[in-house]
This record gives C-alpha cells, sequence and structure tokens, in this order.
C-alpha cells in the first residue's frame, strides 16, 4: 500500500512497513483527538482534527463511539469544526458550526441549520430546561485604534495606550471584550430572541484571555442561574494579577454576586453536582503565583460553605468533576511524571490508575466508566476508558492504528538520579527505536519550558521525543525543579531560583547519562523553548564544555529587556521580580543569560516567533546578534507570524527539517 503527499512541490511517498520510524511528515499525518461528550445511552462522542499539508490547514469533524467499544461512525463531513451544545430527548444533537446552532440525527443524518445569528456566537450551551442559549460574543469599549479615534484619517493605522495591559500573547488590545449573553430559546423553531450582556459596560473578559473557552462559564441545572468566571480587573492591575473570581448571576433579579470572595489567586473551572446542591472549581491560594498549588473547592449551594477538599494533599490538580450517578469527585494530577486518575472523598484521596501514561482529559461517564483521553511518549492521544471500581484502562478509540502499527516504537525508562543538593530527581529517557547498548549514541539534553509545567508522558507535534529518537539520538528529559508532580515544594522551588539548582539540576542529568557506555560524550545537545530556551542560553554559558550544540527556542536572553516588554507582569514578578528593585537583583545578575556570552564556544541555533509577546522577538535577535559578534557558528530560524509556539502545518515541518539539520550539520 502506498500514499503519497505533496507539500510544497515535493513528493513524499510512504510506504507502509513493519519496521517504520516517525519522521516529520508522518508526525502530521496524525489524527488528533479530543472529546466532546457521552450520551446517557453510552455514545461517546469526540472530534478528529487533521491537517492538509498542502493547504495549511486543519479540518476537524465528529465521530461516535459506544463507550463499551466498536466502531467509530463518523457524523460530520462539512469543511471547518463542529462542537456539540446539547442532546435532545428525541436522539437529535444540537451542534455549533461557524457561529451557528445546527441540529442532526445520532447517527449524524438530515442536519439543519436552526440559527441565523448575526455576526455568530461562540461556545453555546443551552440551558438545561431548552428555554435559553448562552453563549460568548466580542464587544467593542473602548476606542484605541485607526478610525476609531479619528474617523477623519481612514488610512491611518495609530494604536493609543494610556495603561496595561496593551497586548497579551500575540493580540493587540484593540477595546473589543469578551462578554458573556443570554437570550430565549425556542428548540422548536430556532428562534433567538434579544440577547442580554450580563456584564455589560464591563471592561473585562469571559473567557478569559488569552486561552479561555466555554469552560469558563455554565448554567446551574435548574437554568435560573450562571455561573462564569473572570478577572475583573483593567489595565495595570490586570496585568499583575492572577486573582479570577467564580460569580453567580441570577436570570430573574440580574444580580450577580462572588461565590470565591477573599479567594486571591486563580478560580476557575466550575463544575455542578448531578443533583445541583454542590458546585466545585479548582483553585490557587495566592495572587500573582500562576503555577501554585491547585485545590478543589467544593461548595454548598445551600448554604455558600466553601471547602478544600485537597488541602492538605501534597499535589497539584489539572483537572477536576463530579460523577455522573453518585456524586462522587474525580480529578486528574501528575505524579512522578505521569498523569493520574485519583478520588476525593471525606478528605481521603485515592489513585485509581497506574502506568506508565497520561490520563489527561475527562470526556464523560457512562454508569461505572469514565471515558477519558491519554497519551505516552509513544503514542499521541486516543480515546480510553476506566473502570471506577478497579482503575483499569482500556482503549477505546484507534484513529491512529494504522499508524502505528506499523511504527517502531521507543523505549522509555525511568531514571532516578541523585541532584546536587542531594535529592533525587526523576529523568526519562528514550531511546532510538533500534537500540543498540553495543553502540555509541549522540545525546539530547531536553529542557522544558513553564516553567512550572509537568514532564510527563505527554505526545508533543514539536517537541516530541519519539520524532527525536527516531533520528537516532538518546534524550534525556529531566524533571528538574520547578516541575508538578514531586510535591509542593518541588513545584515552588524554582521561582527567584531560575538559574541556581534547576540549572545545576540540567546538568547533573547530563553528568549522569553520560557515565553509560552507549552515550557518545563527544556530541551532547541541549535543546529546549520558553524557560528551556532560557536554560538552553545559560548552559551555553556555563557548561563547561559540556556540550557540542545548542537549540533555544522563544528563550529569555535578557532579563532586563525581557521584563520591559513581556505582558502577563504577574508572572515576571513572582518568578523573577522587577529589575529596578533592589531585592530582585540576583536574577539579573548571577542568573541572567546575557552576562554570560563571553563563556559562550559551542555553535548555537536560536528560533524566534514574530508575534510571541510572551518572551518578545527582541530575546532572540540579541542573542543571535551576540553570538555573530563572537564569530560562533549560529543561525537564525525566524517565523514572523508565529507566537510563543509554532502552529502552522507547513512551518511545524520547517521547524523540524531545521531543527534535524543542525543537529546533523553540528552534532
Amino acid at each position: 500500500m502506498r500514499k503519497t503527499f505533496l507539500l510544497a512541490g515535493i513528493l513524499f511517498i510512504q510506504q507502509s512497513m513493519a519496521q517504520q520510524k516517525m519522521t516529520p511528515e508522518l508526525l502530521w499525518q496524525l489524527g488528533r483527538v479530543s472529546g466532546e461528550t457521552v450520551t446517557d445511552d453510552g455514545t461517546v462522542i469526540f472530534g478528529v482534527s487533521r491537517y492538509n499539508l498542502q493547504e495549511n490547514k486543519s479540518e476537524r469533524n465528529l465521530w461516535a463511539i459506544p463507550a463499551g467499544g466498536g466502531a467509530a461512525k463518523q457524523l460530520t463531513t462539512s469543511p471547518g469544526g463542529e462542537s456539540i451544545v446539547k442532546l435532545l430527548p428525541n436522539g437529535r444533537i444540537v451542534y455549533s458550526y461557524k457561529g451557528q446552532l445546527w441540529e442532526m440525527d445520532k447517527d449524524g443524518a438530515n442536519a439543519v441549520q436552526r440559527t441565523e445569528i448575526e455576526g455568530g456566537m461562540q461556545n453555546v450551551r443551552i440551558s438545561p430546561d431548552g428555554a435559553h442559549i448562552l453563549f460568548s460574543k466580542e464587544v467593542k469599549l473602548e476606542k484605541i485604534s485607526g478610525t476609531d479615534l479619528y474617523p477623519d484619517l481612514p488610512k491611518s493605522n495609530v494604536q493609543v495606550y494610556t495603561s496595561l495591559n496593551y497586548r497579551h500573547w500575540d493580540t493587540w488590545e484593540d477595546g473589543n471584550y469578551n462578554h458573556v449573553f443570554y437570550a430565549t430559546w425556542d428548540a422548536a423553531t430556532g428562534k433567538v430572541g434579544t440577547p442580554v450582556d450580563i456584564m455589560k459596560d464591563e471592561k473585562f473578559d469571559c473567557p478569559q484571555m488569552p486561552f479561555g473557552g466555554g469552560e469558563d462559564f455554565t448554567w446551574s441545572p435548574d437554568g435560573k442561574q450562571i455561573i462564569y468566571v473572570c478577572k475583573k480587573k483593567h489595565g495595570k492591575e490586570y496585568a499583575v494579577s492572577t486573582n479570577t473570581d467564580i460569580y453567580r448571576y441570577t436570570l430573574a433579579t440580574g444580580n450577580t454576586e462572588n461565590l470565591s470572595e477573599g479567594m486571591m489567586g486563580y478560580d476557575v473551572a466550575p463544575a455542578f453536582s448531578a443533583d445541583g446542591k454542590r458546585m466545585l472549581w479548582l483553585s490557587m491560594e495566592r495572587d500573582g503565583f500562576e503555577a501554585d498549588k491547585n485545590d478543589i473547592i467544593e461548595y454548598d449551594l445551600a448554604t455558600g460553605k466553601r471547602s478544600n477538599l485537597t488541602a492538605k494533599w501534597d499535589g497539584t490538580v489539572s483537572a477536576a468533576c463530579f460523577s455522573k450517578n453518585d456524586g462522587r469527585i474525580f480529578f486528574l494530577a501528575v505524579t512522578k511524571g505521569t498523569e493520574q486518575l485519583f478520588e476525593v472523598s471525606a478528605g481521603n484521596i485515592r489513585q485509581l490508575t497506574k502506568g506508565q501514561h497520561d490520563l489527561n482529559g475527562f470526556v464523560g461517564q457512562h454508569g461505572n466508566r469514565m471515558v477519558v483521553t491519554r497519551t505516552d511518549m509513544n503514542r499521541a492521544a486516543e480515546l480510553y476508558t476506566v473502570d471506577l471500581k478497579t482503575g483499569a484502562v482500556k482503549q477505546l478509540s484507534d484513529v491512529n492504528n494504522d499508524i502505528y502499527s506499523n511504527l517502531q516504537k521507543s523505549k522509555v525508562e525511568e531514571r532516578w538520579i541523585k541532584t546536587t543538593d542531594g535529592q533525587q530527581m526523576l529523568a526519562w529517557v528514550i531511546y532510538p527505536p533500534d537500540f543498540d547498548a553495543s553502540k555509541k549514541y549522540p545525546t539530547l539534553l531536553y529542557c522544558q519550558g513553564g516553567p512550572q509545567s509537568a514532564l510527563s508522558q505527554f505526545y508533543s507535534y514539536r517537541w516530541n521525543f519519539q520524532l527525536m529518537a527516531a533520528q537516532g539520538y538518546i534524550v534525556i528529559a529531566p524533571n528538574r525543579r520547578g516541575m508538578p508532580g514531586h510535591g509542593v515544594k518541588w513545584n515552588a522551588d524554582i521561582s527567584k531560583d531560575w538559574g541556581g539548582q534547576p540549572i545545576r539540576d540540567y546538568l547533573s542529568a547530563i553528568d549522569d547519562i553520560s557515565k553509560e557506555p552507549y552515550v557518545d560524550k563527544a556530541r551532547l545537545g541541549a535543546v529546549g523553548a520558553s524557560y528551556g530556551g532560557y536554560s538552553v542560553f545559560m548552559l551555553a554559558g556555563v557548561h563547561k564544555k559540556r556540550f557540542k550544540t545548542f537549540i533555544a527556542h522563544d528563550g529569555l536572553f535578557d532579563l532586563r529587556s525581557w521584563y520591559g516588554t513581556t505582558e502577563e507582569l504577574w508572572f515576571a514578578n513572582w518568578d523573577i521580580g522587577a529589575y529596578f528593585n533592589k531585592d530582585d537583583a540576583k536574577s539579573y545578575d548571577q542568573y541572567n543569560p546575557s552576562n554570560f556570552v563571553n563563556n559562550w564556544n559551542a555553535p548555537i541555533m536560536i528560533v524566534q516567533g514574530g508575534i510571541d509577546f510572551r518572551v518578545g522577538i527582541e530575546q532572540g535577535l540579541q542573542a543571535y546578534q551576540a553570538a555573530q559578534l563572537k564569530g560562533l557558528k549560529s543561525k537564525l530560524v525566524y517565523f514572523p507570524e508565529e507566537n510563543h509556539w509554532v502552529l502552522g502545518a507547513q512551518n511545524a515541518i520547517a521547524w523540524q527539517r531545521e531543527f534535524f539539520g543542525w543537529l546533523k550539520e553540528t552534532l
């Protein structure tokens, strides 16, 4: 069987065979699975996104599969992406497509458009009683640019700001804000009444910027109230705070109350119990600390009492939900380099699953089965079920089996390393699929970003360990200081110590793996993005000739100029501090990579996104210019239209070609 793919005039031929290895092109052929919902009769509805490299865009369609297992059936084929809104009593499905509501049979047949709302709607929710719809939409509240300010100057593109936050992630502030609306809804005719803005005239966002979605608001089970998440701060206050709150809006009165009043950190992800008597949300305690311990708060609707269910647990929660049938509470959390399913009851926490995998998203529940998404370093996300009695994990979907069944896997091992301060640190070691211990291999130290994101069994479409190993590299990926899954203190210890113990942890990891006879100590490289890119810049100045080459993507090179240009200042203030504060001088002296450029002595490739406002373009340009002026072999790979990530399909292929091309050339 042969498949052909055309990309930018180059023909790729994939020959199916038992000993195939992962390539960048093959990686981008994978279907990307994401869950939608589970129906009462046990049908799991999920989405599959596929990328067309030639057209440089993706297509997402809905599929259905029985929760107990069986063949999956495609429900939608229209260009664009659909998402489930509501399952009707008659078995029909209401879904959102291109900003409007549509309805179809359970098998995808007889699709009809139900609304024609000018400008469309986002994140639509139909109330439990079917009488109202809830959705988000942008509203214009400020005049900031061009003809908004000066109608008589139609060719002016001036932008005028008088406060922070004037840009976020990859977008300049334009005076528009995400607001939540509700309206009456006639299910029989599809007629929508006059929308009501429950945040009228408020210069705040719900969903939150830049990544919030439908999870930021929901109906109460009786359909009489709306619960939503919002950080009700503006300007400089917004830029330095993480204090989101959980708000309750009552339709009958139009009143809004703050259910998390006095809780100063992130409060997000509200969800109701099936009986409507309890609610939960995730909460961080400290304002400004975006990676603080995440706890589960239970809220009693009758009494208003709030209870922290995980306060005494030495971990941080990723996601939580109520059981569909008996009020139990389940949550996902990282533990020792994997993400697992837990249950909390009366303050007692029980781990339900084990294994070398990540369970990283709730889809829904049917009977005693919880449907989740699962990844590991050899496999992209698929749907799995967890038996809530035994903890057994069973594969449900097999979207990518045609590729993985013919693909060599990499061996992935835990390695425990003693750090310079006497701690035990977990590192993942990923070996080439045809690894031979009698040979010597070039080895990459992978430096994780975040800096407080987990290095677990994730599957990335850019920083893909399976792909790296398939090119003949051993990869060591240490859970250095700052990562969740090893206790709250380990997670927090990186703040204000970016260039200290975490960098020593990295050196401990590469020194430890270098003791193995199959590691070629003359061919070691360090690679990473964001804080990982910072780590690469820092290591380049302190590595003492350990490494032969470096790759830094969107890394922080000079902390003073970074502080002056990054947008989420709560992060900068907490983790590094301000350069003009004497108490924070250590970050800008001992832990500033630009201070160590005189020690750079190895080739370095620098990757930079043009609309990255988290780590601005000046960081990559300064690092490249320094390397060039020092006469080092160096390369700048610049993506004008990419942000802190590389999202375009063809740009991602180009990124991987440059990445592996540089390693082949210098390592």
